[in-house]
């Protein structure tokens, strides 16, 4: 177990190694024809795809909201355990298939261990995402590593009631690999957290720290702000997506938009570009970017913009501005299906207007981070936005997300970041 008298995590001190069956003596049923997305490997369930006369009634005594219950399909078929909220559209989030046994804090702590031994295997664990909720068969919890530093966010009733023996699991795991937890943070407080009645929370779990975080990535040094950054204070899922750019970058002038903490504008820097451009909207990015370039000494070779990128661009090719390399790395314009026509409109401007500032033999670098604009749809709007800019493109590389955000086939939301490096011609 661990040491909580040295870690003061004692609100986390859970028996690991506990069997015990957590479920409760709930059954609910699908209806008939229902539960696609889970057949298909999928973890949720939603509110029409379950027979109403199986759900628990408001006065049944072995039920509250966020408990674990046994699935079966229409004809009686156990399906697996997942936990059941009553207020949420996605009733179930499964944590157990058909022969996996009993929910229980060892087969929990087992899961957390899965998720650390796969991520040594595949990636540098110095900062990276150890729990990727549904991907690591955790629904609705992530949690990164930024050093010895944990922060968790947690999106989902049923998982919420189980933090404590995930992270404890988690703090054993590191431990054993002799990595010492210096403290947790958590950013649990995204709006959608009142989908599931659930507060929105942001604070230390244990006691306080700096959370000001110095950590290094592909050889640049950075401080992420796990408190007042975005998400968990930094997008670990570009690591590998930073690195790719650096054979593209040596010598290189580079325009960096939407740049937030200035990763991929010290990457180019750092690989040699003779000259970056990053740009942002947000005043607090800017400054942010502004720090780690200091960090890294490239503070002469990469300058920074507060402005409004959809207002730059078109000023920028007035000018008659062009660069060998322009990357786009664009916040989600949708997060829902019925805005995806309108983020298209969005994409495609924005494809455009960077295609247009990019030199003939340059390179067009775009992104998008929304699982609700797929990979045909999105290469079909950059095809429309090269016909506009009257421009042929070569594709030079298609990438995803870093492979410690793994993607759990049939759990569709777990692929959403798209990456393209392409020629101009």
């Amino acid at each position: 177990m661990i040491s909580t008298d040295t870690l003061h995590f004692s609100r986390f001190d859970y028996d690991t190694s506990d069997t015990s069956d957590l479920a409760c003596g709930v059954t609910v049923r699908l209806r008939k024809g229902a539960g696609r997305e889970l057949k298909r490997g999928g973890l949720w369930i939603y509110d029409n795809e379950l027979d109403p006369a199986s759900l628990p009634s408001e006065d049944d005594a072995s039920f509250t909201n966020g408990s674990i219950v046994r699935v079966e399909d229409f004809d009686g078929w156990f399906l697996g355990c997942g936990f059941l909220n009553m207020r949420s559209t996605i009733r179930i989030r499964m944590l157990t298939r058909h022969g996996d046994g009993p929910v229980s804090c060892a087969l929990l702590a087992q899961r957390v261990r899965d998720a650390w031994a796969y991520r040594r295997s595949v990636i540098d664990t110095s900062s990276c995402r150890v729990i990727f909720g549904e991907a690591d068969l955790l629904p609705g919890i992530t949690i990164d590593k930024y050093e010895h530093y944990l922060v968790v966010e947690s999106l989902a009733l049923g998982i919420d009631l189980l933090k404590g023996v995930i992270l404890t699991a988690l703090i054993e795991a590191l431990q054993d690999d002799g990595i010492i937890v210096q403290g947790i943070f958590e950013r649990s407080d995204a709006k959608v957290r009142e989908k599931e009645g659930l507060p929105r929370v942001k604070g230390f779990l244990g006691h306080p720290f700096d959370t000001n975080i110095s950590i290094t990535e592909n050889g640049v040094r950075y401080i992420v702000d796990v408190e007042n950054g975005q998400k968990t204070g930094f997008f670990l899922d570009q690591k590998e997506n930073r690195r790719a750019i650096h054979r593209i970058c040596q010598g290189a002038r580079v325009l960096d938009c939407f740049t937030h903490t200035g990763s991929f504008a010290l990457n180019a820097a750092l690989a040699g570009a003779s000259e970056v451009t990053a740009v942002d909207a947000s005043d607090l990015a800017v400054e942010q970017a502004q720090k780690n370039a200091a960090l890294n000494g490239l503070e002469d070779r990469v300058h920074f913009l507060c402005r409004d990128v959809f207002e730059l661009l078109p000023e920028l090719a007035q000018q008659g501005e062009q660069y060998d390399v322009v990357i786009l790395d664009p916040p989600a314009f949708t997060k829902s299906r019925n805005s995806i026509k309108a983020a298209a409109r969005g994409y495609k401007e924005i494809n455009l207007r960077g295609m247009k500032l990019v030199r003939r033999g340059g390179f067009l670098v775009t992104c998008s981070c929304s699982h609700f604009m797929d990979d045909l749809l999105l290469e079909q709007v950059i095809a429309e936005a090269a016909r506009d800019a009257h421009v042929r493109l070569r594709l030079v590389e298609k990438r995803a997300q870093a492979p410690d955000h793994p993607v759990l086939v049939g759990a569709g939301t777990s692929h959403y970041l798209k990456f393209y490096i392409y020629q101009v011609l």
